[in-house]
């Protein structure tokens, strides 16, 4: 028999019959402030339960199920997340980290597609190979994470922390960061060959200063306003995309077609190794 108990309190939220809660059914239970620090959760299944203001530090969730489950305010650092199963088509079934503190949690290979992640702490988490299609993390600090081979197709990064992220052979197709720090980010590729991809991306506003975007496919996307000095965009992709009034001193377009982006009113006069076709009007 296992009890659940409040951190503060002691007070007794659920009693199991169990002698762990490995592979435990604790769907749809009322598990606020919780005190879940260092449990083995392996395989537990939380469909819909609530955890707001949980502390589950040092927990082990590999292959968890937490879809529609709350984790709002929630402690959860240095947790084990791999292989969850926290995402759904439909946003309502979808896992909910709101305001939670995830920090250096390792959710490899996690499903989280269409995850309320706001506002959370994510510095030093890792992600590579999770799917996070349409998941919504604005307003989140994600400084220094590692997200190689992930997916964050139409995912909403908006405002987002995340200088020295590692993006390497990501795709961001569609992905909203209008005003995120990618500060000394990663953006390129591990193996030739290979490269990140941010079609249709909106990064209007953005701070890329000093990133490497070097190989990037970055088809249609929007650079309006964005802060790309000393960025190394050699070898991109950058058809039909807009750079118009972003900064762009010091950054490196070895290689890069401008044919058909647009480089009005950018100071396209400091890159380097930017050749401009002729016909291009309104540089600066």
């Amino acid at each position: 028999m296992i009890e659940i108990k409040a951190k503060n309190t002691a007070e007794i939220l659920a009693t199991i019959d169990a002698d762990s809660l490995v592979g435990a059914d604790l769907q749809e239970l009322d598990l606020r402030d919780a005190d879940l620090r260092n449990t083995d959760l392996t395989g537990a299944n939380f469909w819909h339960s609530d955890l707001s203001n949980a502390d589950l530090t040092d927990a082990n969730l590999e292959r968890a199920k937490l879809q529609g489950a709350r984790f709002n305010d929630a402690t959860l650092k240095r947790a084990n997340l791999t292989h969850i199963t926290a995402g759904s088509a439909r946003s309502a079934n979808a896992v909910v980290f709101t305001n939670a503190d995830l920090t250096k949690a390792n959710f490899s290979s996690a499903y989280l597609r269409n995850a309320d992640i706001q506002n959370a702490k994510l510095q030093h988490a890792y992600l590579c190979n999770a799917d996070m299609r349409g998941a919504n993390f604005s307003g989140s600090d994600m400084g220094n994470i590692t997200a190689r081979h992930s997916l964050f197709i139409d995912a909403n990064l908006r405002g987002t922390n995340l200088i020295a992220a590692d993006f390497r052979d990501s795709h961001l197709n569609d992905t909203n960061l209008k005003d995120a720090n990618l500060s000394n980010a990663d953006l390129s590729t591990l193996n030739p060959g290979s490269f990140t991809v941010l079609n249709l991306a909106d990064l209007e506003g953005a701070d890329l200063s000093n990133a490497n975007l070097r190989g990037i496919v970055a088809r249609n996307a929007n650079f309006r306003f964005a802060n790309l000095t000393n960025v190394d965009l050699s070898g991109a992709d950058v058809d039909l995309s807009n750079f118009k009034r972003a900064n762009v001193a010091g950054a490196d377009f070895s290689g890069v077609d401008l044919t058909t982006a647009v480089i009005e009113f950018a100071n396209i006069s400091q890159a380097l190794n930017a050749s401009v076709p002729s016909f291009k009007i309104n540089l600066r």
